[in-house]
């Protein structure tokens, strides 16, 4: 049988279909004309029979359950990692590929980890599962990854200020329920998070562990790791704040060689995906909302450290699509450019 053409219709199927990262893969993949032949959109079993938007048309929900992968080329995990350990190796099995945004298969050591910009060749070794790495660790990475190129990087102090989709919907909807409590003069209940959301700001991201730090945090320690190849030294805090969509992140950057925040802006630039914004004279400096709806990874605020030679950078990204939704379909996009799939 003959290669595939990139052109060549595949069929796709979409894990999560329902969900705030499964919806935004749907719109995405019609977006960036992914050659979509045949779209599956699969959930757990209380979805099934509900329906999705793609391409203009409905779509109806269906279980997902092994027999929903045969014959798919690409299967999209936007889901819970639960159904991602159990389904991910069916998809595998069936000859398609699954890339998974769970963090399920992320520091498997047969599992390539892989921002498209970045580690590329990884992609070469796949098994059948690729993941995509966190929605703050994408950004975190982007960011660093032009000045380790050009300068090196020893260490890096990092500080999250994460939206709060990053936690799905619940997290959106608590949110915006409690605008609505505060708003009618009541005091906001927390439910979803461990204390309210509205008007505060959370020094947790997900769990804490026995060790006083969250799992959020050593996340971005050792995803971080995986993919640059490279044992940095990552010291970090994930912070939840009142924001719907866009993570936000303060850096601190001590590199092998002396770099000038002239140097630094340059190679920022040059690196694709990342755009800067950082006219001081002007206030300009990027900011949750202006990176809301786009791919870019937006960076700013960059100066020398007045202590040392240590650079600061501020960076934001749009979690929902370049850290997960958008970095997902790049994902197979470079699978297609290399035959892989």
């Amino acid at each position: 049988m003959s290669q595939r053409t990139p052109s060549d219709p595949r069929c796709v199927a979409v894990v999560g279909a329902t969900g705030a990262v499964g919806e935004v893969v749907l719109r995405l993949l019609a977006e960036r004309s992914f050659p979509v032949g045949e779209l599956r959109a699969l959930a757990s079993e209380r979805s099934a029979g509900t329906t999705v938007s793609f391409a203009g048309r409905d779509v109806e929900v269906q279980e997902a359950k092994p027999e929903a992968f045969d014959g798919v080329d690409f299967a999209f995990f936007a889901a819970t990692g639960s159904l991602s350990k159990g389904l991910a190796p069916e998809v595998a099995r069936r000859g398609g590929v699954a890339i998974d945004k769970s963090s399920t298969w992320r520091l498997n050591d047969e599992v390539p980890l892989v921002v498209p910009e970045i580690n590329p060749d990884d992609l070469d070794k796949h098994k059948g599962i690729v993941s995509c790495p966190n929605c703050t660790t994408i950004g975190f990475v982007m960011a660093l990854e032009p000045i380790r190129r050009v300068a090196g990087v020893r260490s890096v102090v990092v500080t999250t200020l994460q939206a709060v989709s990053g936690s799905g919907k619940p997290g959106l909807e608590e949110l915006a329920r409690q605008k609505a409590e505060v708003g009618r003069g009541d005091a906001p209940v927390p439910d979803f998070y461990p204390t309210p959301i509205v008007d505060n700001v959370l020094p947790l991201c997900e769990t804490f562990r026995d060790d006083g730090y969250s799992t959020e945090e050593v996340k971005l320690l050792h995803e971080t790791r995986k993919i640059l190849a490279d044992d940095v030294d990552v010291s970090m805090t994930c912070v939840r704040v009142p924001v719907p969509v866009g993570h936000s992140a303060t850096m601190l950057i001590e590199t092998e060689r002396p770099l000038t925040p002239e140097a630094a802006r340059a190679a920022l630039a040059a690196f694709p995906g990342v755009a800067v914004v950082d006219d001081p004279a002007h206030n300009g400096f990027p900011t949750a909302r202006d990176v809301e709806g786009r791919d870019e990874v937006l960076v700013g605020r960059i100066r020398k450290d007045l202590g040392s030679d240590r650079l600061w950078i501020w960076q934001v990204s749009d979690n929902l699509r370049k850290g997960a939704a958008t970095n997902a379909i790049q994902i197979a996009e470079e699978m297609v450019r290399r035959g892989l799939k």
